[in-house]
């Protein structure tokens, strides 16, 4: 029996996500992207888990550094995600939409969202076109709570 395509990519779909701006930092250079595939792994210790694509330019800081963090957006900052979801020519760029500051860590965390963790790579798996990062929180910022975005609310398609 074959994988039918059509139906993989439906039922793929499916599976809710949370819309995130993963942060990275190499000494002066920072990078961020828009992040779908996350969850958290373990209570203890804290752990995410993060899905990055292997040919991005934050993906190869993530395996430098083992730091990335993640910004939890607001349900109405799709404009936010948009900006780092596109692609671009140069590292850091993206960051000129949005106040941020150091955390504990180093990693840039976004000032205007729900807060931020700051997480170190524990272990990775490299397979296919993305690899699966493992992460315990090693910080965390609340802001102000509240409703947080998520993939299908945007009508944008990542998956499948």
């Amino acid at each position: 029996m074959t994988l039918d395509q059509d139906a993989k990519k439906v039922l793929l779909r499916k599976i809710p996500h949370g819309l995130f701006i993963c942060a990275v930092r190499e000494g002066d250079e920072i990078n961020g992207f828009t992040a779908s595939w996350v969850t958290q792994g373990s209570f203890t210790p804290p752990l995410v888990v993060m899905a990055v694509r292997a040919d991005g330019s934050s993906h190869g800081i993530i395996q430098r550094t083992k730091m990335f963090s993640l910004n939890v957006l607001r349900e109405d900052q799709k404009d936010l995600a948009a900006v780092f979801f596109k692609p671009q020519k140069g590292l850091g760029g993206r960051f000129e939409a949005c106040k941020f500051s150091y955390g504990e860590f180093g990693m840039p965390l976004i000032e205007d969202v729900i807060g931020g963790v700051e997480c170190e790579v524990i272990s990775g798996v490299e397979h296919g076109d993305h690899t699966v990062f493992v992460a315990e929180v090693k910080s965390a910022v609340l802001n102000k709570d509240g409703s947080a975005l998520n993939l299908a609310s945007t009508g944008w398609n990542y998956g499948g």
